[in-house]
Protein backbone atom coordinates (compact mmCIF):
# COMPACT_ATOMS: atom_id res chain seq x y z
CA UNK A 1 0.00 0.00 0.00
CA UNK A 2 1.27 2.90 -1.22
CA UNK A 3 1.55 6.15 1.66
CA UNK A 4 1.01 9.78 0.42
CA UNK A 5 2.89 12.66 1.59
CA UNK A 6 1.44 15.93 2.65
CA UNK A 7 2.25 18.48 0.18
CA UNK A 8 3.76 21.51 1.48
CA UNK A 9 3.74 24.78 -0.57
CA UNK A 10 6.04 27.59 -0.29
CA UNK A 11 5.58 31.56 -0.67
CA UNK A 12 6.11 31.53 -4.06
CA UNK A 13 4.21 28.17 -5.30
CA UNK A 14 0.97 30.08 -4.15
CA UNK A 15 -0.70 32.88 -6.51
CA UNK A 16 -1.71 36.01 -3.89
CA UNK A 17 -5.18 37.52 -4.72
CA UNK A 18 -6.28 41.25 -4.01
CA UNK A 19 -9.37 41.58 -2.09
CA UNK A 20 -11.21 44.24 -0.82
CA UNK A 21 -13.32 44.91 2.44
CA UNK A 22 -15.84 47.20 2.60
CA UNK A 23 -16.33 48.46 6.38
CA UNK A 24 -19.40 50.07 6.87
CA UNK A 25 -21.57 48.71 9.10
CA UNK A 26 -19.30 45.44 9.79
CA UNK A 27 -18.48 44.42 13.66
CA UNK A 28 -14.86 45.31 13.73
CA UNK A 29 -13.52 42.16 15.75
CA UNK A 30 -15.92 39.68 13.52
CA UNK A 31 -14.21 41.42 10.24
CA UNK A 32 -10.89 41.61 12.38
CA UNK A 33 -11.29 37.82 12.19
CA UNK A 34 -11.91 36.76 8.91
CA UNK A 35 -9.58 39.35 7.37
CA UNK A 36 -6.93 37.13 9.44
CA UNK A 37 -7.83 34.38 7.96
CA UNK A 38 -7.60 35.19 4.79
CA UNK A 39 -4.29 36.85 5.20
CA UNK A 40 -2.93 33.63 6.99
CA UNK A 41 -3.84 31.93 3.68
CA UNK A 42 -6.61 29.36 5.50
CA UNK A 43 -9.38 29.94 3.15
CA UNK A 44 -7.05 28.40 0.47
CA UNK A 45 -6.29 24.79 -0.25
CA UNK A 46 -2.84 25.28 -0.44
CA UNK A 47 -2.92 26.37 3.55
CA UNK A 48 0.77 25.54 4.86
CA UNK A 49 1.51 26.68 8.23
CA UNK A 50 5.05 27.47 8.31
CA UNK A 51 4.84 29.69 4.73
CA UNK A 52 3.33 33.05 3.47
CA UNK A 53 0.80 32.04 1.63
CA UNK A 54 -2.23 34.24 1.80
CA UNK A 55 -3.97 36.64 -0.27
CA UNK A 56 -3.94 40.70 -0.12
CA UNK A 57 -6.92 42.84 1.86
CA UNK A 58 -7.58 46.39 1.23
CA UNK A 59 -9.84 47.36 3.84
CA UNK A 60 -12.41 50.74 3.12
CA UNK A 61 -14.17 52.44 5.08
CA UNK A 62 -12.44 51.38 8.66
CA UNK A 63 -14.22 54.58 9.78
CA UNK A 64 -17.82 53.25 9.53
CA UNK A 65 -16.61 50.18 11.15
CA UNK A 66 -19.33 49.00 14.22
CA UNK A 67 -18.69 48.67 17.54
CA UNK A 68 -21.61 47.01 19.59
CA UNK A 69 -22.61 47.61 23.08
CA UNK A 70 -20.86 49.85 25.64
CA UNK A 71 -17.51 49.52 24.31
CA UNK A 72 -17.09 52.97 22.51
CA UNK A 73 -17.17 54.54 26.05
CA UNK A 74 -16.18 51.92 28.57
CA UNK A 75 -13.17 51.35 27.13
CA UNK A 76 -9.77 52.81 27.50
CA UNK A 77 -6.52 53.66 25.79
CA UNK A 78 -3.60 53.65 27.74
CA UNK A 79 -0.47 54.50 27.57
CA UNK A 80 2.64 55.81 29.40
CA UNK A 81 5.10 59.17 27.42
CA UNK A 82 7.72 57.31 29.58
CA UNK A 83 8.04 61.14 31.10
CA UNK A 84 7.14 61.83 34.73
CA UNK A 85 3.30 61.41 35.10
CA UNK A 86 2.20 61.52 31.63
CA UNK A 87 -0.43 58.42 31.91
CA UNK A 88 -2.38 59.05 29.01
CA UNK A 89 -5.83 58.07 28.07
CA UNK A 90 -8.40 58.10 25.34
CA UNK A 91 -11.69 56.14 25.24
CA UNK A 92 -12.46 53.92 22.18
CA UNK A 93 -14.57 56.59 20.32
CA UNK A 94 -12.24 58.59 20.20
CA UNK A 95 -9.82 56.63 19.13
CA UNK A 96 -11.84 55.93 16.19
CA UNK A 97 -12.70 59.46 15.40
CA UNK A 98 -8.68 60.06 15.53
CA UNK A 99 -7.50 56.98 14.10
CA UNK A 100 -9.86 54.36 12.53
CA UNK A 101 -7.05 52.92 10.25
CA UNK A 102 -4.80 52.03 13.20
CA UNK A 103 -7.97 50.71 15.06
CA UNK A 104 -8.46 48.18 12.67
CA UNK A 105 -4.64 47.09 11.80
CA UNK A 106 -4.40 46.49 15.60
CA UNK A 107 -7.37 44.29 15.91
CA UNK A 108 -6.06 41.99 13.07
CA UNK A 109 -2.56 42.44 14.40
CA UNK A 110 -3.81 40.92 17.83
CA UNK A 111 -5.20 37.47 15.31
CA UNK A 112 -1.72 36.83 13.56
CA UNK A 113 0.68 34.77 14.56
CA UNK A 114 3.62 36.36 16.00
CA UNK A 115 6.94 36.77 15.22
CA UNK A 116 8.61 37.21 11.14
CA UNK A 117 5.60 35.39 10.25
CA UNK A 118 3.06 37.30 11.22
CA UNK A 119 4.66 40.60 10.79
CA UNK A 120 4.74 39.56 6.72
CA UNK A 121 1.53 38.65 6.68
CA UNK A 122 -0.08 42.19 8.36
CA UNK A 123 2.54 44.13 5.45
CA UNK A 124 -0.07 42.70 3.24
CA UNK A 125 -2.85 44.45 5.25
CA UNK A 126 -3.72 47.75 3.80
CA UNK A 127 -6.48 49.61 5.60
CA UNK A 128 -8.25 53.02 4.76
CA UNK A 129 -10.48 55.51 6.62
CA UNK A 130 -11.87 56.25 3.29
CA UNK A 131 -13.72 54.77 0.20
CA UNK A 132 -10.94 55.41 -2.32
CA UNK A 133 -7.86 53.29 -1.89
CA UNK A 134 -4.28 53.60 -4.37
CA UNK A 135 -4.87 49.63 -5.40
CA UNK A 136 -7.02 49.82 -8.40
CA UNK A 137 -4.31 48.13 -10.53
CA UNK A 138 -4.36 45.06 -8.42
CA UNK A 139 -8.09 44.65 -9.89
CA UNK A 140 -9.44 43.71 -6.12
CA UNK A 141 -11.45 41.72 -5.88
CA UNK A 142 -14.62 42.26 -3.19
CA UNK A 143 -14.68 39.99 -0.54
CA UNK A 144 -17.80 39.05 1.55
CA UNK A 145 -16.59 38.64 4.94
CA UNK A 146 -20.26 37.19 5.64
CA UNK A 147 -19.50 34.04 3.97
CA UNK A 148 -15.84 33.01 4.61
Amino acid sequence: MATQSTQSYSTSDVTKRWYTVDMDGVPLGRAAARIALVLRGKTKAEYTPHADVGDFVVVINASKALLTGNKLDRQLWRWHTTYLGNLRQRTLRQMMENKPEYMMWKAVKGMLPKGPLGRAMLRKLKVYAGAEHPHEAQKPEVLDISKV
